[in-house]
């Protein structure tokens, strides 16, 4: 059965970091919210708002892989249930097991830190400073999940944690 591994978590928290290391490690396929909105972005024909087009993309992507056997790393922050019940709802329709993932950092310092510090990493995106990423409209989540914490942690102890969940 495949795997759908749905990330989520504010900016720099960590998820894209895990995420492609997660996919090197496993061969799973890496979905990126960032890269497919800027791709779209790219083409000219979409609009700076985005509304939902990158994630219902993603999902759509997702599920052809993960019918195909596929393991899907979902990467994207995720911030409302309406779009974590996306990726479930997709993993769970192409038959794959899902594990959804929650990342933080809890360190404050740490975490502008890692905000401040990061280029971008996708052609053309604008990275969000910090006051954006604390502003952000990050909704509680109404489920469990698995919550990873990066704060002074190694990646190789947060790639662990969620291999051991599944």
């Amino acid at each position: 059965m495949a795997t759908l591994i749905v990330m989520s978590g504010l900016p720099g928290a960590g998820k894209s970091t895990i995420a492609r290391a997660l996919a090197a490690e496993t061969g799973a396929v890496w979905l990126r919210i960032d890269s497919l909105e800027q791709a779209m972005r790219g083409s000219g024909v979409m609009p700076d708002d985005m509304a939902d087009a990158g994630y219902r993309a993603a999902c759509a992507v997702a599920a052809d892989n993960l019918r195909l056997g596929r393991d899907v790393v979902g990467d994207s922050v995720n911030p409302w249930m309406l779009t974590r019940d996306a990726w479930r709802d997709a993993g769970l329709a192409a038959g794959a097991q899902v594990l959804e993932v929650e990342v933080v950092c809890s360190d404050a310092a740490e975490h502008r830190r890692r905000v401040e510090g990061r280029p971008a990493e996708v052609a053309g995106l604008d990275m969000p400073d910090w006051q954006a990423v604390i502003g952000r409209d990050y909704r509680p989540w109404t489920r469990e999940r698995l919550v990873v914490e990066t704060a002074g942690r190694p990646l190789a102890e947060a790639v662990a944690q969620i291999r051991a969940a599944l």
